[in-house]
């Protein structure tokens, strides 16, 4: 019997342009903010309103990426909009496609940095899992991004400019909000922490949402956060998404280590924003991420304690099993032992959804995710050293 050939994941590398980022960036204004940027070149009064609307309309339902696009606006209009600002996105580096369908990008931004997401594409949904920051600074040591610095954080430009990306690749402009549409979720779940900057987000999801743009529901969004206590609720109050929780450990001593934030906000911190969450309920239930590590928070004991922790809060625990990257020093959790896990929590009464890792062969799964530039910086036994030294 002849073995299948094995499929090569589709990498596809476009050519470095330009940056050319010299005048303000119109993508990533609040309608408000583009109002005024609109009125501060001169634009009548009496027009901004419905100028703003053609605009809103061209970058988020249209996906136009020059304002030679915009054709129901007059030549002059479009000649004063190319002179006073530009439509600046991420640049595409890579594309890669996985054997089961998932795709990253690596994103180039402004200054050159880089920054990944991931379209994973399901029956029912397409999820765009996007990035916050170039970087991290958290240091989760099972994470393959902890081990990448923070450069800074992105902007409300650079992390809608992520969804922006991901359209124009799936060819999904001009969809209706009740058309069926590739990327129908958004998870901010790659690079970096959310909530280290929350304004930004905020203001990137606000454009996500609008109604009269990309038109996301908020139930559509889920933004995960390993901890960061005082802003979770102003999470809820002014973004009012859906949370989730990287928790991955029932004791503090635990947590200490897998996720370093944990000293600073303990689980008994973390758990009373939790239960304070805006519009908590059954329907809108709190999402605990729980990274399975063989040894280390798989036992029958972890999955009583998770129960008993979490006693009260309308939730679901994703039960992921760990994603491996060159020098994590960890293991995945046997595949009957997060059964069993699973089981007791189950049993508990609530979902524990075992997580399928996807785009492992392109280093693309929950984890694994940092740019190509700071990957190929550091061999195995550097990344080793670094998490034996944590």
């Amino acid at each position: 019997m002849t073995s299948k050939t094995p499929i090569t994941p589709d990498v596809i590398t476009i050519p470095r342009k330009v940056d050319v980022d010299i005048l303000p960036n119109i993508i990533g204004l609040q309608k408000d903010a583009l109002a005024n940027a609109l009125n501060e070149i001169g634009i009548p009064a009496k027009q901004i309103k419905m100028r703003t609307a053609q605009i809103w309309q061209w970058l988020y339902v249209k996906g136009a990426q020059t304002f030679d696009e915009m054709t129901n606006l007059s030549k002059d209009f479009r000649t004063l909009l190319l002179k006073s600002f530009s439509i600046t996105r991420p640049e595409i580096i890579t594309r890669q496609i996985s054997n089961d369908g998932t795709r990253k990008y690596l994103l180039r931004v402004t200054g050159g940095h880089e920054v990944e997401a991931v379209f994973i594409p399901e029956k029912d949904r397409g999820t765009l899992c996007i990035s916050s920051q170039i970087g991290c600074t958290l240091t989760c040591t099972f994470c393959h991004t902890g081990t990448q610095k923070l450069v800074r954080n992105l902007t409300p430009a650079e992390i809608v400019g992520q969804i922006l990306i991901a359209r124009d690749d799936l060819e999904e402009w001009d969809k209706s909000a009740g058309e069926k549409r590739n990327v129908s979720n958004i998870v901010l779940m790659g690079m970096g922490e959310p909530l280290y900057n929350t304004n930004n987000v905020r203001d990137a999801m606000l454009i996500a949402m609008d109604n009269e743009g990309i038109a996301l529901s908020r139930r559509r969004i889920t933004l995960s956060t390993s901890g960061v206590v005082p802003e979770i609720i102003r999470t809820g109050s002014e973004i009012g998404c859906m949370l989730a929780i990287s928790f991955h450990a029932t004791t503090d001593e635990v947590r200490d280590v897998l996720v370093p934030i944990n000293r600073k906000h303990k689980i008994a911190e973390l758990l009373d924003a939790c239960r304070n969450y805006p519009k908590l309920s059954n329907s809108e239930r709190i999402t605990f991420e729980y990274v399975m590590l063989k040894g280390i928070n798989d036992s029958d004991d972890d999955a009583r304690r998770l129960v008993e922790l979490i006693s009260g809060i309308p939730a679901k625990i994703n039960l992921i099993p760990f994603n491996p990257w060159p020098g994590s020093g960890y293991e995945r959790s046997d595949w009957k032992r997060i059964e069993a896990f699973g089981d007791i929590v189950n049993k508990a009464g609530y979902a524990s959804p075992i997580r399928r890792p996807r785009g492992e062969d392109i280093m693309a799964a929950c984890g694994q995710l940092k740019s190509e530039t700071q990957r190929s910086r550091k061999s195995a036994k550097q990344m080793a050293d670094e998490v034996k030294g944590q």
